[in-house]
């Protein structure tokens, strides 16, 4: 009879890690939809891309902030209840977004995705160890976190496609009816989930008193700012080479060679995986310019980078809790503030090159940025002997 328990909770603790990466990958691609589908919104909107852009910036802003300060709002509600009412809030930003008929409610809208996008991450810091037993942690972590790099690498193109097929404003509402489903999946297969201490001030201040920590920091800054400057505006920078009926196709084949290197990169050496990443991300981006305005340069240069890029959040988690291994709570709620702000932050400057310089120059930011995070990586190898 034990045995036959223990085994209904692991089962019953294994999909609730499925539900929790499926929500991982909709809380990602509703703050990174608008990547996919720049050019239709902007014109739809009457606004700039880089205008359009600050969507982007919107959600990575409030979504950092949002993750400190909703602890002090919740007080001693459930969890499970909070993440489901999350979700319910994500699916009403994105019912509004599909039908708002000006800019301004577009970015109210993407107000309330950011304060969902940052709860969640920050209930979902951890939960792990709280739904499966504690030999299968590490596993289950990954398994919800996959969500991360699926989402970056294949929601995306989804988007893309759907607004291809039959507009833009119903990539969001899909969004919305995804995100109503996993709150009722939610509520189903999570346990009750009382709340746990929250991560204090003085918690982060003692990681971030760790050289390693403060290092993996700047790497993440510097390659992820560089990414979203350039990938933000990924749409307008193929189109006039492709074609808008190609961008769906080229943006999966970014995303098919993006899961593939999520597991490539994984099994490597933090420092060697970033390495590699910075390395590529470097590479593509700035052959862009010259090597691009083909659509078969387009495809390979698409595919280096989705190589490249498609390990960054696995590495950068590995590489926080390497530096980390007694505060993974602590070092996970800097890396997810960092990570979100370089989203916001790369999103804006890019925007900004792209409003002021041309789309075309957006490139030099990720080779620029991740040229100085291999440079890092390099010094910082040859100083440790």
């Amino acid at each position: 009879m034990t045995t036959i328990c223990a085994d209904e909770v692991a089962t019953r603790g294994w999909a609730a890690s499925i539900v929790m990466s499926a929500t991982v990958f909709t809380v990602v691609t509703a703050e990174m939809l608008p990547v996919g589908l720049l050019t239709p919104m902007s014109e739809s909107l009457h606004i700039t891309e880089g205008t359009a852009g600050l969507a982007l910036t919107t959600t990575g802003v409030v979504s950092a902030l949002a993750a400190p300060i909703l602890p002090l709002v919740l007080g001693r509600l459930d969890r499970r209840g909070v993440l489901g009412g999350l979700m319910v809030l994500l699916a009403f930003a994105a019912f509004v977004a599909a039908i708002a008929p000006v800019y301004w409610i577009f970015i109210a809208a993407r107000v309330l995705m950011g304060i969902s996008i940052g709860g969640v991450w920050l209930l979902t810091v951890g939960l792990a160890r709280r739904v499966v037993p504690e030999h299968a942690a590490g596993p289950a972590t990954s398994l919800i976190f996959s969500g991360i790099g699926i989402a970056s690498v294949l929601g995306i193109p989804a988007g893309a496609f759907v607004g291809e097929l039959v507009g833009w404003r119903w990539a969001f509402a899909g969004v919305g009816v995804l995100s109503l489903g996993l709150a009722a999946a939610l509520a189903a297969f999570l346990p009750s989930l009382a709340p746990e201490r929250s991560v204090r001030l003085s918690d982060v201040r003692e990681v971030l008193q760790i050289k390693d920590v403060r290092l993996g920091l700047v790497l993440v800054a510097l390659i992820v700012t560089g990414h979203f400057a350039a990938y933000t505006y990924v749409r307008p920078l193929l189109e006039p080479h492709t074609g808008p009926a190609l961008i769906g196709t080229l943006l999966l084949a970014y995303g098919v060679a993006g899961v593939i290197g999520n597991f490539l990169t994984g099994a490597l050496h933090p420092n060697r995986a970033l390495a590699v990443i910075a390395s590529g991300i470097a590479v593509a981006t700035l052959a862009m310019p010259a090597l691009g305005t083909t659509v078969a340069g387009s495809l390979v240069l698409l595919v280096i980078w989705g190589l490249a890029y498609g390990g960054t959040s696995v590495s950068t988690q590995a590489w926080g809790h390497a530096a980390a291994p007694s505060a993974p709570e602590s070092s996970s709620a800097v890396l997810v503030g960092v990570y979100n702000g370089s989203i916001a932050l790369g999103a804006f400057t890019g925007g900004q090159v792209a409003d002021h310089l041309g789309t075309t120059t957006v490139t030099w930011l990720p080779a620029v940025l991740a040229t100085a995070a291999l440079v890092i990586l390099l010094a910082n190898r040859r100083q440790r002997g």
